[in-house]
């Protein structure tokens, strides 16, 4: 018979072994890539074989892996319903990636790239109108702007987005704070996530996801590895501590890493803001973030004597 002090040691032990596993096969080189638009406006995001991390002359995957049993052992501590991601070109990792959550704001990074696909909006330049929405409901996480860009583009829009990304557990809702987002699937959005935006617009696009308002840079904003471009979008419940979310990308030359930790009923919006900067500083430890090392100059051969005659 089982030792009962013996029960809660190797229940641990067990779910531990299970995230290994699943997060073993779950690190196995993807097959393919998400579908090109039905519109033909978005090309299929690039294959990225062969790409070399700057500095390190390498593949990221040879490299770096995200360091999952810390970050699960990490969140074994912490209070909340807690779902997490991250994925390459070649690889995928996740813990609970199929967990479906509220997705707060983090739904307004498909908002915008929604939006600067509608016909009316994919071939002209912006106007004033246009930028006095998306800039404020990006950088600032405005939601009187989203719940205008949300009624402009509607559900339909947002759902064919899900579609062309390849995404398997979105849902909308009438409430755009509803919508229903997984880790998994929203890594596999923000991997490539410019290749879904209007060329006409992609720079505009990833210029607002590099500028997060310094109050809302917590999470990511903190731990996000030197020598990395951070983008990314976060959600949270209105500082109640419901939930507390963040998406993002990071690129160095061709090499890119997409990351989404999800998190509910967290107690506060502190702690939940200490829960994602616990968890992605754990996944991202390791990410190579040194510049080129440079060749040593040979030291001076000595000078010889002359003989004397």
């Amino acid at each position: 018979m089982r030792d009962r002090r013996l029960a809660p040691l190797l229940a641990v032990a067990s779910a531990l072994i299970a995230a290994a596993l699943a997060g073993s096969a779950l690190a196995a080189p993807t097959v393919g890539s998400p579908p090109s638009k039905p519109s033909g406006s978005t090309p299929k995001p690039p294959a990225n074989h062969g790409c070399l991390v700057p500095g390190t002359g390498e593949p990221l995957d040879q490299i770096w892996h995200p360091n999952l049993l810390s970050a699960i052992g990490y969140n074994d501590t912490r209070t909340g319903d807690i779902a997490f991601a991250v994925r390459t070109d070649q690889r995928f990792y996740g813990y609970r990636p199929d967990h479906v959550e509220w997705s707060a704001s983090v739904v307004k990074a498909m908002l915008m790239v929604t939006y600067l696909d509608m016909p009316s909006v994919r071939d002209r330049d912006l106007n004033g109108g246009d930028t006095s929405l998306l800039g404020p409901m990006i950088t600032a996480s405005d939601n009187n702007a989203a719940q205008q860009v949300f009624d402009t583009v509607g559900t339909g829009r947002l759902q064919a987005l899900a579609n062309t990304v390849g995404m398997t557990h979105f849902a909308t809702d009438p409430v755009w704070g509803k919508t229903q987002i997984t880790a998994r699937d929203q890594t596999k959005f923000f991997l490539h996530i410019d290749s879904y935006v209007a060329p006409r617009h992609r720079s505009y696009a990833m210029r607002l996801l590099r500028s997060i308002v310094p109050w809302e840079r917590w999470g990511i904003g903190e731990v996000a590895p030197k020598g990395w471009k951070l983008y990314f979008k976060g959600g949270w419940g209105y500082g109640t501590g419901l939930l507390d979310h963040q998406v993002a990308l990071l690129v160095r030359g061709c090499a890119r890493v997409s990351i989404a930790v999800l998190t509910m009923y967290d107690g506060s919006h502190a702690y939940g803001k200490e829960t994602l900067r616990g968890i992605f500083a754990r996944l991202l430890r390791g990410l190579p973030t040194g510049a080129p090392k440079h060749k040593q100059k040979p030291s001076p051969k000595p000078k010889l004597a002359g003989r004397s005659g």
